[in-house]
């Protein structure tokens, strides 16, 4: 079972998620840890819930709170991404 498999269709995820850091990316509240950063590794490393938790020290409920926020937001959140790699690349051009 992966971590999409577990993922409930709805939650209040304001408890979990905040966006006042980083540029208003959405992150687990009181951490640097970005949503993006949860659901790459859920999908690249087909980590679970337990794992994705350990490996970035949340609870089971900031994970699925991640992931859920990631799937109902996942083009805004993918484009933010892709802005910010953007500048990066320009970065290490110049």
């Amino acid at each position: 079972m992966t971590a999409q498999d577990t993922i409930p269709p709805t939650a209040d995820l304001r408890k979990y998620i905040d966006f006042k850091f980083f540029g208003n990316r959405p992150h687990i509240r009181g951490r640097r840890i970005w949503v993006s950063m949860i659901a790459v590794n859920a999908e690249a490393n087909q980590w679970n819930i337990p794992r994705l938790a350990h490996e970035f020290s949340l609870t089971e409920e900031e994970v699925l709170a991640a992931l859920l926020y990631y799937r109902e937001h996942q083009d805004e959140i993918d484009r933010q991404d892709a802005e910010e790699q953007s500048l990066f690349d320009e970065i290490l051009e110049a």
